[in-house]
């Protein structure tokens, strides 16, 4: 199963859509909000992102909510 981290915050609707597509799909994930998480604030700016959801799948970065990319990285 893959390793699945979502960066969010509390207002973004496009975060609620990707955690549910992922609960869909039953795929496990670690959310890290970062309007409540000043660490995972932290380490998205350190990864160079701004704005969320950013998805970490397998160490490789999604920005936004791309269904295709996320099934992607889900099947290898």
């Amino acid at each position: 199963m893959a390793n699945v981290q979502i960066f969010t915050s509390n207002t973004c609707p496009y975060c609620v859509a990707a955690k549910n597509y992922l609960d869909e799909k039953g795929v496990p994930f670690v959310e890290k909000n970062v309007q409540t998480d000043k660490d995972a604030r932290k380490e998205l700016m350190a990864m160079g992102h701004m704005g969320v959801p950013v998805l970490v799948i397998d160490g490789e970065e999604i920005v936004g909510f791309d269904r295709a990319r996320i099934d992607a990285l889900l099947s290898k």
